[in-house]
């Protein structure tokens, strides 16, 4: 009976360790990037806020997060903000939330083999966000560099830990930028 009931909490503590560590591996950030071969990055020293039509937008105090969380990584580059019609490039931002089904089933007990048991099963949700950054050469009015961020604006209860993640995206997205020739 003790040799049971040991190989039972054994199984418990691995299965929950393994829960925890899939949990972390699921909530971990994927970022994406690319760029227009043959850009000379090093002429770009300033930049401009610009609007992107047509596009979803977060709410106005998640967009100022995330523009202040670009213009210090930005700054950190030796690049400089404008509001100026001459700057060296462009900036845009898009955010999409997206919805995801999750199943979250449980069972306990010994199962038909030990006499039976009970199970649950619950439905829930999942906000996928993305981050979408984009830079703009406007004398060419072209795409130079576009920058995702996935897993990023998922909504929390807690505002500093939704801070905390748009911070830690926006620094990701951006350690390799510019890119080097």
């Amino acid at each position: 009976m003790i040799c049971r009931l040991k190989s039972v909490v054994v199984g418990v503590a691995c299965a929950m360790g393994f829960l925890l560590l899939a949990a972390g591996v699921a909530s971990a950030q994927d970022i994406k990037t690319n760029y227009m071969p043959g850009t000379d990055f090093s002429k770009y020293h300033t930049y401009k806020w610009v609007s992107i039509n047509n596009t979803e937008q977060a709410d106005p105090i998640v967009a100022q997060q995330i523009k202040d969380a670009i213009d210090t990584q930005l700054a950190s580059k030796g690049m400089t903000k404008t509001d100026g019609d001459t700057a060296d490039m462009y900036v845009g931002i898009q955010t999409s939330i997206q919805q995801q089904q999750q199943w979250n089933a449980y069972g306990m007990g010994g199962g038909w083999r030990f006499g039976g048991g009970m199970a649950s099963a619950t439905s829930s949700t999942l906000q996928i966000g993305t981050l979408g950054v984009d830079f703009y050469d406007p004398a060419t009015k072209q795409l130079v560099w576009r920058g995702e961020a996935t897993k990023t604006l998922n909504p929390s209860k807690n505002a500093q830990t939704n801070l905390n993640r748009i911070n830690q995206a926006v620094a990701k997205l951006l350690k390799n930028f510019p890119p080097k020739s």
